[in-house]
């Protein structure tokens, strides 16, 4: 098989807060890098210390791509970003930089580097009808009726997921066949100008990444998050909106319980808790998607620094 030819492209994968930020930084400075960001909440405006969104020292540090793409109240799918990513990632190869990409957005990173099972496209009036429906009925009413066409699909979506639930009967009422039925055709991406590392930047002690979460998060706390989300909350969009919780962007890890803190559900202390423990479920999901990922290399950031280093010195040296 001949040699492949393409320049080189890092895929920093992991769990949050594992260091991949870090990591990424390091090595676009040393290789003449840009990243290119594999992370959900970054798209979005207005999320920042949650989101852990690059500072503007940062930024000045190192070009970053696919942060600020949409406003809070706007949504954005994994189609959307493969193909941004794509033409992110075709501008910085041409201008003979090296793509960093960095992120714990399973699904994004699948879109990107394997490609999405071919589906009818979003229809605003069908999703309009959806909406009301759920407006009039509730989401797990229609996570129900969701269960009658597809129980496959409804097993993997939670009752209170009302994204996944529209996607998932959108697609069933627009061709009549499952969305599960769907995801099981043959997922084909179209090809990348480079040759991508793919490494799991991952603790091996589950001790040890529990500990930093909670360490993170009381930075963010300490940096203003909770007035971030009042922020949120006083924009007229979100003000007015009928279900904020439903957003993606309010729906991210941390977000939703601020917001429903503020609302005036528990304590601060229990705010705190929930918001702790649901990064750590995220993690905890992050990894199960991290082992059934192929060709995927595993460090740990905390013992593994020599090896890593060694295995990006190697794939580099060709650069």
């Amino acid at each position: 098989m001949p040699a492949d030819t393409r320049p080189p492209a890092i895929a920093l994968m992991g769990p949050t807060a594992s260091g991949k930020s870090a990591l990424a930084l390091e090595w676009a400075e040393r290789g003449g890098g840009e990243i290119v960001s594999v992370d959900s909440a970054l798209v979005y405006r207005g999320l920042e210390i949650g989101a852990a969104k690059p500072d503007a020292g940062e930024r000045a540090r190192v070009p970053h791509h696919l942060l600020d793409l949409r406003d809070p109240w706007q949504t954005y799918s994994a189609a959307e970003f493969a193909e941004d990513a794509r033409a992110a990632i075709a501008d910085i190869v041409a201008r003979g930089r090296l793509p960093i990409l960095a992120g714990g957005t399973g699904l994004y990173f699948r879109a990107l580097l394997q490609g999405l099972s071919p589906m009818p496209p979003a229809d605003p009036g069908t999703r309009a009808g959806i909406a009301a429906e759920a407006q009039a009925r509730g989401w797990p009413a229609l996570h129900a009726a969701l269960a009658d066409v597809d129980p496959e699909a409804a097993a993997r979506i939670g009752p209170t997921d009302p994204q996944r639930i529209q996607r998932a009967l959108e697609v069933y009422r627009l061709s009549g066949r499952p969305i599960s039925e769907w995801q099981r055709s043959a997922a084909v991406a179209p090809p990348l100008p480079c040759r991508v590392l793919k490494l799991a930047i991952a603790p091996e002690d589950r001790a040890e990444l529990h500990a930093r979460i909670e360490r993170r998060f009381d930075a963010m706390l300490a940096a203003g998050f909770l007035d971030e989300v009042r922020v949120l909350r006083a924009l007229p969009q979100l003000r007015t909106h009928p279900r904020p919780l439903e957003l993606p962007a309010i729906r991210a890890v941390g977000y939703r319980q601020a917001w429903e803190h503020l609302d005036g559900a528990g304590s601060a202390a229990e705010f705190r808790d929930r918001a702790i423990f649901a990064t750590r479920q995220l993690a905890k999901r992050q990894y199960t998607w991290l082992r059934g990922e192929r060709d995927l290399r595993w460090f740990d950031p905390a013992r593994d620094g020599e090896r890593l280093r060694r295995a990006l010195d190697g794939f580099l040296v060709s650069r």
